[in-house]
């Protein structure tokens, strides 16, 4: 739905000015609001804004939600349980939780088809403290018990936690180290996206070192978080200037087209969460657990190895 705004309404919040004016309550419409579907003179608008004469509304409503997720027998590698928690090593292309499009066949369902949590009317994401992006490969952790999911949260909330990712990026990176420290945010105007560059929005700091160099085409590097805002690692590299490769929702043009072919047969991100350590918020147990790159990072890797070798591929 557009709308207009006249004189007469302007300086109404944008959330309260659009609530009036469609079937939706106000809820819904800050839902909408901080998803980007509703956006004002076609940017994303924060929910204080107060609406001014001529503004050009575009208002979608939110998906309706789902009830509740259902047990499924799905192929999951589990790395650890105990009664309190459970460790995962999610492979790309898996949903950590249902959301509308994916009703289904996400890590939910798979836990729930496990019988290692039980689920509830309502609660599409029981356990869940953290999330990988469906294209991410890598380890993950869900409480098995609410007050095991009140103190992960906790640990979370504090950053109280090693978490290291693996990711190829495009070209050559001036440094062996660094780190990206900014503000992180919604997209002003890509709503599917979220930017370092932003005036607003909630501290984001990633550390970085080199692992290989594949001359100028692409570099490996270990992603140490301290922050664990979406998209994090993607937007970082993306905004100073290599993004990873496969990424489909932040990229740029790659000029070598065997580094292009490499990129597409990827069909994903490059980006594996590696390694997660944590104290066990129930024992005091210190936790380490480390993953392997799945194949078809590994793949990248030969083919990008075999490029920058001595009479490699022309």
């Amino acid at each position: 739905m557009k709308f207009v705004v006249d004189a007469e309404t302007a300086g109404a919040r944008v959330d309260a000015w659009v609530a009036a004016r469609v079937s939706e309550s106000r809820a819904r419409v800050q839902q909408s609001l901080e998803e980007g579907l509703c956006t004002v003179n076609g940017r994303a608008a924060k929910l204080h804004y107060k609406v001014r004469a001529g503004d050009e509304i575009d208002f979608t409503a939110p998906p309706e939600p789902l009830t509740e997720a259902v047990a499924q027998a799905l192929p999951l590698t589990v790395v650890h349980v105990d009664p309190w928690l459970v460790v995962v090593d999610k492979a790309a292309g898996m949903v950590v939780h249902p959301a509308p499009g994916h009703d289904d066949g996400t890590l939910v369902n798979a836990l729930l088809g496990l019988g290692l949590f039980a689920g509830e009317a309502g609660d599409l994401r029981p356990g869940i403290v953290h999330r990988l992006d469906k294209d991410t490969s890598g380890l993950l952790v869900v409480a098995r018990t609410p007050e095991a999911k009140e103190r992960l949260q906790d640990l979370f909330a504090r950053h109280d936690l090693t978490r290291q990712y693996l990711a190829v990026v495009q070209g050559r990176l001036p440094r062996d180290e660094g780190t990206f420290d900014t503000l992180h945010g919604r997209h002003p105007t890509a709503r599917l996206r979220f930017s370092s560059k932003v005036a607003e929005g909630k501290r984001a700091i990633t550390h970085w070192r080199v692992e290989r160099r594949f001359g100028e085409a692409a570099t490996l590097v270990r992603a140490t978080l301290h922050t664990g805002r979406t998209h994090q690692v993607r937007v970082h590299f993306h905004d100073a200037g290599h993004p990873l490769l496969g990424d489909a929702l932040y990229k740029k043009s790659i000029p070598d087209p065997r580094v292009r072919e490499l990129a597409a047969a990827l069909g994903r991100q490059a980006l594996h969460a590696a390694v997660l350590g944590f104290t066990h918020p129930f024992t005091g147990e210190a936790l380490l657990f480390t993953s392997a790159p799945p194949p078809d990072f590994l793949q990248i890797l030969e083919g990008l190895a075999a490029l920058d070798a001595p009479g490699g591929p022309a």
